[in-house]
């Protein structure tokens, strides 16, 4: 009895933790709805999802290895081991029961959310190596890096003119825009860190581009002719304001920040033992038309999905954001990814037709609830 209540003073702890910071962030974002894919719904169904399995899921990737070790196998580059992945395992559980307890559907469960945001807290309390848990704990800013790799990614930077920096433009604005549709209208797949204050002064902003080829996406066939599967660009800014929020995203001061870029390099993870390895500027052409051939091919799959499948494809973005650390693990083939599953039926079908359009934040009480007495 006395290991359970300090699991529920524990457990609320981190809930009211989340809730102020989460509520906070939350109520800063832009809108979630494309009219292309249905990012509300897909979001609630991989919320269900995770409240109903990520506990067992998380318990059997802990024992395979804990989850201290898992959260410092993220600081080095092309790992999604990182801070939005870390952010979503917590908070998507949390949406999840937030959705589930508040419509009466399931009884709130402190052994469930205890061992959620356990394993969460042991993994981010790793990955951060600092005292902190989140960017937010330290006026957003994230270094998962050493200066080991920090040293290693400006050594390979060359200095840029403004003929550079257009090239670096496309060659950002192409990767991001890319990666925005492969994981269903979700900036996931760009992660950034920093900033990182160099001796001369500088600024360095590192940008993490994950999964640009073929991988455990089902649709991302698309991408087979697309060269890299990772790439971690270094930009070294002048004059530049530089915070880095739990969702792997830049603000900056000015918000033009590429025109004050000094020096810059492009580097892949690719191989056994992820070194990183330069992409020189003649690969670039070669690359951008690769991806530009699969974001056309994956736009038109994505239109021509009915809004259940886009429903579940982006639902198994937002589940399997705890895939990477079952890969570190060595256990995710192990696992079932299979989404919708545990949601199917009823509960399913009153999500579907969610949009989010009209939806405030209730702002009467917390974020997330205590657990129920």
């Amino acid at each position: 009895m006395a290991e359970v209540t300090d699991r529920r003073v524990e457990a609320d702890k981190l809930i009211a933790y989340h809730a102020e910071i989460s509520g906070a962030m939350t109520a800063e974002r832009t809108a979630l709805e494309s009219r292309l894919i249905p990012v509300s719904a897909y979001i609630l169904v991989s919320a269900a999802e995770a409240w109903y399995r990520w506990p067992d899921m998380m318990t059997a990737i802990d024992k395979a290895t804990p989850a201290e070790e898992i959260g410092a196998a993220g600081r080095r580059p092309g790992m999604r081991v990182n801070a939005v992945h870390l952010w979503s395992i917590s908070n998507i559980y949390l949406t999840g029961r937030k959705l589930l307890t508040t419509f009466g559907i399931v009884e709130d469960e402190v052994e469930r959310t205890w061992t959620v945001l356990d394993f969460w807290k042991r993994a981010a309390a790793a990955y951060r190596a600092d005292g902190t848990l989140q960017a937010w704990d330290s006026g957003l800013t994230s270094h998962p890096y050493g200066d080991d790799i920090v040293g290693q990614l400006v050594a390979g930077t060359s200095a840029t003119d403004e003929g550079d920096r257009g090239a670096i433009k496309k060659l950002n604005a192409t990767l991001v825009a890319y990666l925005f549709l492969m994981y269903f209208d979700t900036r996931v797949g760009i992660g950034d860190s920093g900033p990182y204050v160099l001796d001369d002064g500088g600024t360095l902003l590192v940008r993490d581009y994950y999964q640009l080829a073929e991988s455990d996406f089902a649709w991302s066939h698309v991408a087979a002719g697309v060269p890299y599967r990772n790439l971690t660009a270094a930009l070294v800014l002048d004059g530049v304001d530089v915070r880095v929020n739990d969702w792997g995203t830049s603000l900056t001061e000015p918000e033009d920040y590429l025109d004050h870029l000094v020096a810059f390099g492009l580097y892949t993870t690719d191989g056994p033992d992820r070194p990183l390895r330069p992409v020189p500027a003649s690969e670039w052409d070669g690359l951008l038309a690769a991806v530009r051939k699969a974001q056309a091919d994956h736009y038109r799959q994505v239109a021509a999905m009915s809004r259940r499948q886009k429903i579940d494809a982006g639902a198994y973005v937002y589940f399997s954001f705890l895939r990477p650390f079952a890969e570190v693990a060595g256990v995710a083939d192990d696992l079932d990814w299979t989404v919708p599953r545990d949601s199917v039926g009823p509960l399913y079908d009153a999500l579907e037709p969610f949009t989010g359009e009209g939806a405030e934040m209730d702002d009467t009480g917390p974020y997330y609830a205590p657990l129920a007495q």
